[in-house]
């Protein structure tokens, strides 16, 4: 049996997985460089959440990653109401993202489901503060692989750091099938084999340690230019080493095909027929898009 992953809301039952489709998880609601939204968030007037939930709900995302990491502000209670809100007017899973206890707690006890918590790292106050979270809300959690000696370049560092927290997370009773690692995509502008290390560390976790991964995808293109085209080129390729999700901006449409093209390519579209629903061409009535007789549409 393959690793599976199982979260859900209220709702919808989503499986990460190495044999399942890839995971979009959306990253607009979050107010970190964006200073307008994180004033509204701030003072109440969620408005913009409800606009970005919307586009990326319709863009194709899965699931959805809510932050609400604002300098000053009341995040527990904020990251709480988000979460509400969001779960009012989609039925996506979410990922609950906070590096306060505190906030990620708030949040876990309002939401409706299984939610991924995001996250934990390798540092031993990390582990002995989240994974009793996660058990206690019986959630997934994401894993980012990095400790005390901070960021690893060395990929086999960042493996035995991965390797640490899926232990750790057994102690406390929490399946690797709930442990998604981050194995942590650096920017190729600064470290010219960022991708080649990556996409080895990936096939690592995946035939080893035996568990989903995800990533920040857009870190990979961090100040170059052309940065869809890049991170489309990425997200494709580390597809193809393994990884089973990641947080993108389902807006830029340039992702999004790499992602669902992807999936065809490695078997996880039964007959095209995701991308079939998404790309097929408008036809004039009884016209098909060579010219032919129009055929009968396949339900996606």
């Amino acid at each position: 049996m393959t690793t599976q992953t199982k979260l859900s809301s209220h709702g919808k039952e989503i499986i990460i997985g190495f044999d399942k489709p890839f995971t979009m998880i959306g990253e607009r609601i979050n107010p970190t460089g964006r200073k307008l939204l994180a004033e509204e968030m701030k003072n109440g007037d969620f408005s913009r959440v409800k606009a970005d939930t919307l586009a990326q709900v319709a863009a194709g995302a899965q699931m959805l990653d809510v932050n609400a990491g604002i300098p000053l502000a009341d995040e527990p209670k904020i990251l709480a109401q988000t979460i509400q809100l969001v779960q009012s007017i989609t039925d996506l899973p979410l990922c609950i993202d906070s590096s306060i206890i505190a906030a990620l707690e708030s949040g876990l006890a309002v939401y409706q489901g299984r939610a991924l918590v995001n996250s934990v790292t390798g540092e031993d106050e990390s582990l002995d503060r989240v994974l009793p979270l996660v058990k206690k809300y019986d959630a997934a959690v994401v894993a980012i692989s990095n400790d005390e000696t901070g960021i690893s370049q060395d990929p086999n560092v960042r493996y035995e750091v991965a390797k640490k927290i899926v232990q750790r997370a057994q102690d406390y009773g929490i399946s690797p099938n709930d442990v998604i690692v981050d194995p942590l995509v650096m920017p190729v502008g600064a470290i010219n084999d960022a991708g080649r290390q990556v996409l080895q560390l990936i096939t690592r976790l995946r035939n080893e340690l035996k568990v989903n991964t995800t990533c920040g995808a857009s870190n990979f293109s961090f100040g170059i230019p052309n940065r869809n085209g890049m991170n489309a080129a990425f997200i494709s390729m580390a597809i193809g080493a393994g990884m089973t999700s990641a947080i993108v901006n389902p807006l830029h449409s340039e992702v999004v095909q790499a992602v669902r093209a992807s999936d065809v390519v490695m078997g996880h579209d039964k007959d095209c027929s995701n991308w079939l629903a998404n790309y097929r061409e408008a036809t004039a009535e009884g016209v098909g898009a060579r010219g032919g007789r129009k055929s009968r549409r396949r339900k996606a």
